[in-house]
């Protein structure tokens, strides 16, 4: 790899950790092919993505950016587990860890603060984007759904009582 491809990798890199919601980093020692497609394809389908980069030149990514905390966590053969939703990339992975034992979570940044590998594991536990948007939703709505039927009770009640006079003046 030569020194143009490096600063390109270096840059890539660099708005990854500046964009993205959470990183998560991970030992990924021993595991096939086939294996990581599957790692990048549950990612991928959570809407989030895999690189695996040399820690050199991650770390100097790292430099300057919120999630520069991670650095200690670069040794070894690492994988970087990323996403916009601060809790997708994180779900991928524990989910991932928990079938495969030799995938090993170490840790990641939620913005800028560093997450140690609890830290991860309760950011996985958390409700996703999606899910809080719906929840939003229905709290939203239940109050308007409630004034709308409190509005037209009155004239609800007023229809029946009339239909009940009707009713009885065609039988008399």
């Amino acid at each position: 790899m030569d020194r143009a491809q490096k600063e390109k990798v270096v840059e890539e890199l660099g708005q990854i950790f500046e964009s993205s919601g959470v990183v998560v980093v991970s030992h990924y020692e021993g595991l096939t092919v086939a294996e990581m497609q599957d790692l990048r394809a549950r990612a991928r389908d959570a809407g989030g993505s895999v690189r695996v980069a040399k820690n050199r030149l991650a770390k100097i990514a790292l430099e300057g950016t919120p999630a520069a905390s991670i650095a200690d966590y670069l040794t070894g053969m690492t994988v970087l587990t990323y996403s916009e939703d601060p809790v997708a990339a994180a779900k991928v992975v524990e989910d991932f860890a928990k079938t495969n034992k030799k995938f090993e979570v170490i840790g990641g940044a939620m913005g800028g603060s560093a997450l140690d590998r609890a830290g991860v594991e309760a950011v996985s536990k958390l409700p996703s984007r999606e899910e809080l948007i719906a929840s939003i939703a229905g709290c939203i709505g239940a109050p308007a759904s409630n004034i709308a039927g409190a509005i037209g009770a009155p004239a609800s009640n007023i229809a029946s009582i009339l239909s009940t006079i009707e009713e009885r003046g065609e039988a008399a």
